[in-house]
């Protein structure tokens, strides 16, 4: 469904060198998971026998139970459709392997040899085992069927998942076999461990599995050998974890004395996407690998996994001073390095008591704080007009005043009228000519002013807005920089809040935050704002969520709708996410003329639409083929 699939990490409870007893746990975890519609399991390096049966593994009598016990677990699958990938000693040509066997329907499909065998300390592998390192291209025969048998196996349904296996050392290589795996189209990895426990090694280990995620741009699914593994010289926890793209999804809790798994439900269809869209994947050295196919995996109907419904936004266990002051540090010295270059001394801002232009001045003012500028030369204008109610008028005012900024007023109403006149526009005819006149006259009046002062115009419009093309065509769409450009509204008020932290503007901050969004261009009434936004173009939390996913790895429009069911669950219903989501592309393909021509502005999260970097896009494309597959939602 929509590219996810539920993997699965288990820790089966180990007897050391009694295949038979590990086997009939391992069975009941197959149970557990394949009753969980798991599409594929992954369990610990030497399932069958326990990674620390050491010499044991040179006698005959430890290998062929292990292979009766491998025999019962094919037996007992026939009607599995769910894979299962378990670690087994494979002896060919003389030399014994350790290796993870892929199986499904009782068959198995693939075995895959260690590379790294860590030879150190605790450590002595080589002892019994020879690397797989040289083993491609061969195939070794197994109760009397022919299987593929090597390094250069991966798995795959032919729709959006791919997988690779490695075991354990193979991961703390310098260059992990999963690089090679990913970079030929691996999006799921797993890992068979048998990690023992040291003081802070299992942080070093959930590091390790989180980064290579990151770094291949992939899912990885980790089951490390527990506690029924011997004592003699180490201890093992049973470190279970599944990490995708960078994050941990989740993980047990170690040391646990019974079998378990855990499981999570991956979107391997994002990570494909995101390989298009994002850093040097493209570039990678492709090798040549044997694609096995697999059949009928179970097919989920639901999906269990959190939604974040504000991904722009850091989550809540983020630092939030330290995420905060990266974003304000790079407005901040965005804007100083374009006034130093310029040598222009002055901002200039037009200040509405709004979020945006409130944002727009923290930061301006944050940056002259840096140089040690004069505060006096930021030259904040509000200039209200037909809709400014005293609400955010007066948080303008007391904003500038108590930052002591140089603040002008400048009414604009007489203006306006004047260009209803010039134009023979009916001033009662509240079209978008009405809205656009004042919105213009704002913006050639901080020019002006800008050209008079000596002065840099500041942006105030957001990542939000330009989506959408919520501005008026040379009106508030155009500046000398664009300071918010990449920053949406929804990360806005996050931001905003942490300027609460400068006690003498807290007060104002609450009721900017609090206040309707609007660009208080129709009149109001009795003295109360009648034009909000989100009546009229829809949340904005919506929008984000939208823009995140449509342009980090191009989702469809029936997914973004299907994500955002998740997400919003308990605010929206469907029939509103859908309406949303049309307007959205209806909005985002036929703007793309406003976006062609923005000004210049920092890029401060993974996402922007600057026209010269990272969003190219042909102002005339058509968006039939988007809304049309929202239809078939």
């Amino acid at each position: 469904m929509y590219g996810y699939y539920r993997v699965a990490a288990a820790v089966n409870q180990t007897t050391v060198a009694n295949p038979d007893k590990n086997s009939s746990e391992v069975l009941k975890l197959i149970q557990d998971a394949n009753s969980q519609n798991v599409g594929v399991v992954v369990f610990p390096e030497l399932t069958l026998t326990g990674y620390t049966a050491s010499d044991l593994f040179l006698n005959q009598t430890l290998i062929q139970i292990q292979d009766q016990s491998l025999q019962k677990i094919l037996n007992q699958t026939k009607d599995i459709s769910m894979v299962v990938i378990i670690g087994i000693v494979i002896m060919d040509a003389d030399r014994l392997y350790n290796c993870a066997a892929i199986i499904q329907n009782g068959n198995i499909l693939g075995i895959v040899p260690k590379i790294y065998l860590p030879n150190k300390k605790e450590f002595y592998e080589k002892r019994q085992f020879s690397t797989g390192r040289s083993i491609t291209n061969t195939s070794i025969n197994i109760f009397g069927n022919k299987v593929d048998f090597g390094i250069d196996l991966l798995f795959t349904d032919r729709a959006d998942m791919t997988f690779g296996v490695e075991i354990c050392e193979d991961l703390w290589a310098i260059t992990p076999p999963s690089n090679h795996m990913a970079s030929n189209g691996a999006n799921l990895l797993f890992n068979l461990s048998a990690s023992n426990e040291l003081i802070g090694k299992h942080e070093y280990r959930e590091e390790l599995v989180r980064t290579q995620s990151a770094r291949c741009m992939a899912t990885y699914v980790y089951s490390s050998a527990g506690v029924g593994e011997s004592s003699t010289d180490t201890v093992f926890g049973g470190h279970a974890i599944i990490a995708e793209y960078g994050s941990i999804l989740t993980q047990n809790e170690r040391f646990c004395m019974d079998s378990h798994l855990i499981t999570a439900d991956v979107d391997l269809q994002r990570l494909k996407w995101l390989r298009l869209n994002e850093g040097s994947y493209g570039d990678s050295r492709r090798k040549k690998v044997k694609l096995i196919e697999l059949n009928n995996l179970p097919v989920l109907d639901n999906i269990h996994r959190n939604m974040d419904p504000y991904p722009f936004v850091p989550s809540r266990f983020a630092d939030k001073q330290h995420r905060c002051d990266e974003i304000s540090n790079i407005q901040a010295h965005g804007l100083i390095k374009r006034m130093s270059h310029t040598n222009i001394k002055k901002a200039v801002i037009g200040i509405s008591g709004g979020l945006d232009s409130t944002l727009a001045l923290l930061s301006t003012y944050r940056a002259f704080a840096i140089m040690g500028w004069d505060k006096k030369d930021i030259i904040a204008i509000t200039m209200p007009s037909f809709g400014t109610t005293t609400r955010t008028k007066n948080n303008a005012l007391k904003l500038c005043n108590a930052l002591n900024m140089t603040l002008k007023e400048i009414d604009i109403t007489a203006i306006s009228k004047k260009e209803f006149e010039a134009i023979d526009h009916n001033p009662d005819d509240y079209s978008v000519t009405y809205e656009n006149v004042q919105a213009r006259a704002r913006t050639s009046i901080l020019m002006n002013i800008a050209n008079k002062e000596g002065g840099l115009v500041i942006g105030t419009g957001d990542l939000s807005e330009i989506a959408l093309g919520w501005s008026t065509y040379n009106g508030d769409h155009m500046s000398m920089y664009a300071l918010n450009c990449g920053i949406p509204k929804t990360l806005i008020k996050y931001v905003i809040e942490y300027y609460k932290n400068n006690e003498q503007i807290a007060d104002i901050i609450d009721d900017i935050l609090d206040t309707p969004i609007s660009p208080e261009l129709l009149p109001h009434i009795d003295d109360k704002i009648t034009q909000e936004t989100e009546e009229i173009v829809g949340p904005y939390e919506l929008h984000d969520f939208f823009l995140y996913h449509f342009i980090k790895y191009g989702a469809k429009p029936d997914k973004m709708h299907f994500l955002a069911k998740m997400a919003f669950e308990d605010k929206y219903s469907e029939k509103t996410i859908a309406k949303w989501l049309n307007l959205f592309l209806k909005r985002f393909f036929t703007q793309q003329f406003k976006r062609s021509c923005i000004p210049d502005g920092p890029k401060v999260g993974t996402i922007s639409l600057s026209p010269r970097a990272d969003w190219k896009m042909p102002s005339d494309a058509d968006f039939e083929a988007w809304t049309k597959g929202l239809k078939q939602v």
